[in-house]
């Protein structure tokens, strides 16, 4: 009986097993195997890592850009999350709606739109200019400021999820008992209600990290070519100067660091906690 139910339990597994190796080991053996085979065997790709004054400032470029993008998104994300957590039922949907709303616009339209609000005749410089604010034109995108602009804007959604989901797990209770002790409004929140929500910004900052590492299309736009990250410049040796060995090796790169970055806070942090597994 014991090994009828141990058989049809592999048995069960063999689908997901086959989808799991047709979708993702063997793309992933593939782009490993390139980068140690192409243009000739050996890890001749790999040594460019240390070597390559280029791929320094690139990657430094890429983990700056990351760094600040991770926390302007989770600041901002913060204060929404907050008052998501804070108003009525019937204003927290309509706000929670305008937050999974974003979700369905596309990467692209949002990039070319932040192109026509921030270009020089655009209406945030024309508004500035309308108030005295400003007397020239501030140049506000195709730069490194765009792109910040942009990539904090896409990635506010996915701050603002986890920490509403950990937010509105906390019983207005424990703040309650510290006012009721008499702590002011500010430290009930910086003492009590800051420190209950260290999951969340945990997940925010992990996720939003780790997903701005492979950002491509709105660097690429509201960069305007003056800021290269990692994946930009992946897909120029893809398809301009068809270095495949290079590219992936780069790519293997970005994978290894997402791994690393997840070993070590796993050692520090219990992430299953932190996603709510």
């Amino acid at each position: 009986m014991l090994q009828t139910e141990m058989r049809t339990y592999y048995l069960l597994l063999v689908p997901a097993l086959v989808i799991m190796g047709i979708f993702f080991v063997v793309p992933l053996s593939s782009v490993l195997w390139i980068s140690v085979t192409d243009p000739a065997p050996g890890l001749e790709n790999y040594t460019q890592l240390l070597t390559s004054d280029l791929i320094h400032r690139i990657w430094w470029n890429t983990v700056r850009i990351c760094v600040i993008t991770t926390l302007g998104a989770v600041i901002l994300g913060y204060v929404v999350a907050y008052a998501m957590a804070q108003v009525s039922p019937r204003h927290r949907s309509f706000m929670l709606l305008c937050v999974i709303i974003t979700f369905w616009f596309s990467v692209l339209v949002r990039a070319f739109a932040w192109v026509m609000l921030l270009r020089p005749e655009g209406p945030v410089n024309s508004a500035l200019m309308g108030i005295g604010l400003i007397e020239e034109p501030l140049y506000l995108v195709r730069n490194e400021l765009g792109v910040l602009i942009g990539m904090i804007h896409y990635m506010l959604p996915v701050a603002i999820l986890p920490l509403y989901s950990n937010m509105k797990s906390i019983p207005h209770k424990f703040t309650d008992a510290a006012r009721g002790l008499g702590a002011s409004p500010l430290k009930a929140f910086f003492l009590v209600y800051l420190p209950m929500t260290k999951p969340g910004i945990l997940a925010a900052a992990i996720l939003v990290f780790i997903i701005s590492l492979g950002f491509y299309i709105t660097p690429a736009i509201l960069g305007g070519g003056r800021v290269v990250m990692i994946a930009e410049y992946i897909r120029v040796s893809f398809d301009e100067t068809l270095r495949w060995g290079h590219a992936t090796m780069l790519a293997s790169t970005l994978l290894f660091v997402v791994v690393a970055i997840l070993v070590v806070l796993s050692r520090i942090v219990d992430l299953k906690k932190v996603f709510g597994a």
